[in-house]
């Protein structure tokens, strides 16, 4: 569970759609790609970054995917980009002291030619990010100050508008955002739980999990009165019968259209479209398949994939310092961390 300083970011020209960040000021760029000599175990040349929800400093971070080790405080130049709304007043109007609290969420994603960091957070912030410019493409806060909604993650549709799911909030909204950056208008739908959000560009469905089921919505009306019609669902696996499945994690997986990653509290699956089925007959089932997962994906040049699984001792209970890496298994560890999501960048 989660409840969910000024936008920084680490000169830059450009980020690139397959491999990671060009970095650099006044056109002098560093290609941040996988590291050669020297590479940690937790990545093989050519891996991309890794993109995390870091709710110890209350951040979002791009860190750099050749240290086994992260440590912020000794070596800055680990961190390729950062964000974090507090004291920037392009989200003035969103109460960031109050809203950002449990950063929960964070993807990448291209539209228009840009590429934006959707991120939330448990108290109430939920908003599109322009990288690396920490422009504000659009942003919104809902109830801030508690986890009333708690805004788990988010989604940018082709018009440009952006879905929210609210786990406590129980609810899908789908803003106007492609109306401005302060845009308010949405409609909503109930879903118990929501937690996951995928734009399944093939099918022309908003995919939403939540507690207990998987659901695929149309989006209906135009772009500036959007609407969402439910058009199917499918119930999760459950571990034990009689008890909610605990859906937490929804996210495409690379390279294999048709397929969406799946995390419940017990366990990870594929969900294949076309079939209908909940899978497990992915690469690296026997490492990855464990419980209180609470993020996956992969990357599909390396085959690698990312997860985070709470670990004790920390400041909350879903924290963790560790984001694993599996086939081959490897860490990453990020000193004083409080991690709850981890994402390699790659942007679609």
């Amino acid at each position: 569970m989660s409840r969910s300083d000024h936008a920084s970011a680490v000169p830059a020209s450009r980020v690139t759609g397959r491999r990671g960040l060009l970095l650099g000021a006044a056109g002098a760029g560093l290609v941040l790609a996988g590291a050669g000599a020297g590479q940690a175990q937790g990545a093989p040349a050519g891996a991309p970054p890794v993109l995390l929800t870091e709710q110890a400093s209350k951040r979002i971070l791009v860190l750099d995917p050749g240290a086994g080790v992260w440590d912020p405080a000794a070596d800055p130049s680990v961190v390729k980009w950062a964000f974090s709304p507090v004291g920037d007043p392009r989200y003035r109007d969103l109460v960031p002291d109050d809203s950002w609290v449990y950063p929960s969420e964070a993807k990448v994603r291209r539209h228009r030619g840009r590429t934006y960091v959707l991120t939330t957070a448990s108290f109430g912030f939920v908003a599109a990010v322009e990288v690396p410019s920490g422009r504000r493409y659009w942003g919104a806060a809902l109830g801030p100050g508690d986890d009333l909604f708690n805004p788990h993650t988010a989604e940018i549709l082709p018009d440009g508008n952006i879905a929210v799911a609210c786990s406590t909030g129980a609810l899908v909204r789908l803003y106007a955002a492609s109306l401005g950056p302060h845009a308010k208008r949405y409609t909503e739908v109930g879903l118990k739980g929501a937690h996951g959000l995928h734009w399944d560009g093939a099918r022309r469905l908003l995919w939403a999990m939540g507690d207990d089921e998987l659901v695929a919505y149309e989006v209906a009306g135009t772009r500036v009165r959007p609407a969402l019609v439910r058009r199917s669902a499918v119930a999760l696996p459950v571990a034990t019968p009689g008890k909610s499945a605990g859906g937490h994690d929804l996210f495409p997986v690379a390279g294999r259209p048709g397929r969406m990653w799946v995390t419940t509290s017990a366990s990870v699956f594929q969900y294949d479209i076309a079939a209908g089925a909940f899978v497990q007959d992915f690469a690296g089932a026997d490492e990855i398949v464990r419980k209180s997962v609470k993020c996956v994906g992969n990357d599909p040049w390396t085959g690698r994939v990312v997860t985070t699984v709470p670990e004790k001792g920390l400041g909350e209970t879903w924290w963790t310092t560790t984001v694993s890496v599996h086939r081959p298994p490897g860490t990453y560890k990020l000193v004083n961390g409080g991690i709850y999501k981890a994402r390699w960048w790659l942007p679609r």
